[in-house]
Formats: C-alpha cells, sequence, structure tokens
C-alpha cells in the first residue's frame, strides 16, 4: 500500500469476472498518519473507501476486458465498522452485481482477521480511455499485482 500514490492495493489474491479478493497492509509510517492523527495513527475512513473502489474498480476493468476505464460515481450504504491502524494487513473482497448500460455496480467489504471492517455498494461509469498509455500502465499495474499474490 503506498497511500501517497494512492496506490491502496498490495495483491491480488483472486479474480474473476464476478469476484476479486485483494490483499494490502496499512504501512507503518506514512506522512497521512502525522495529521491522522499525531501520535494515534489510523487509517483514514475515506482511504477505506478507495481501498473498496480500487479492489472492485480492479474487477470491472477486468471483466470489461480492459476496453474502458471505470471511474467511482456513486458510493452507497457505506458503513466504516472498526478502526483500521498501520501494519494491519486488510483482506477486500468484491462481488459484481451489474455490468452493462455504460455501468456497473459492485458490493464491496473489506476484513481484518475475519472480521468485516468496512462495507459498502460502489457504482462506476465506463469511459474511453483517455489516452493508451494510461491503459497500458493499469494493464501491468494489475499484472503486477496478481503476480504478487
Amino acid at each position: 500500500m503506498r497511500l501517497e500514490y494512492f496506490q491502496m492495493l498490495d495483491a491480488i489474491v483472486e479474480l474473476t469476472d464476478e469476484e476479486i479478493r485483494t490483499r494490502a497492509i496499512v504501512p507503518e509510517e506514512s506522512t497521512v498518519f502525522e495529521g491522522h492523527f499525531p501520535g494515534h495513527p489510523l487509517m483514514p475512513g475515506v482511504l477505506l473507501i478507495e481501498t473498496m473502489a480500487q479492489t472492485c474498480g480492479t474487477m470491472v476493468m477486468a471483466a470489461n476486458g480492459y476496453e474502458r476505464l471505470p471511474l467511482l460515481v456513486g458510493v452507497k450504504d457505506a458503513k466504516l465498522r472498526q478502526f483500521v491502524a498501520p501494519k494491519t494487513r486488510i483482506d477486500g473482497h468484491g462481488l459484481l452485481e451489474h455490468n452493462g448500460s455504460g455501468y456497473a455496480v459492485a458490493k464491496a467489504e473489506l476484513s481484518v482477521d475475519g472480521k468485516r471492517v468496512a462495507n459498502a455498494q460502489l457504482t462506476y461509469t465506463m469511459i474511453k480511455w483517455p489516452a493508451e498509455d494510461l491503459r497500458g500502465f493499469m494493464v501491468d499495474l494489475i499484472a503486477g499485482l496478481r503476480n504478487a499474490a
């Protein structure tokens, strides 16, 4: 997990067109924790939502053959159930509920030691890649995450 670069995932453990499992380790140190909170670092809730968004966005991208870029446009019924500290392993899980008509909907969940810490329903719009080099970067990044498992 590279918080400063918004690269939230360390590994893709499982990936199909309808389901994904990911893994991430919250870093021990990050400039994010200097202000959240000094002396008592906690993973910001918005970054937990981003972790779910990247987990399911990766699945949506793969399910569409990397032909379109999914952009998060909706977060529904989000629940942040437990604080997450540095050095914690987060397991992500996503299920695709709808894929078509220019958008996708997925259910996401994050867990720590088998206990759910966050969940939400996420909606993505699908756009054409703004640049081919961005598409190549994402394909390579996902391949690397799959190999990291």
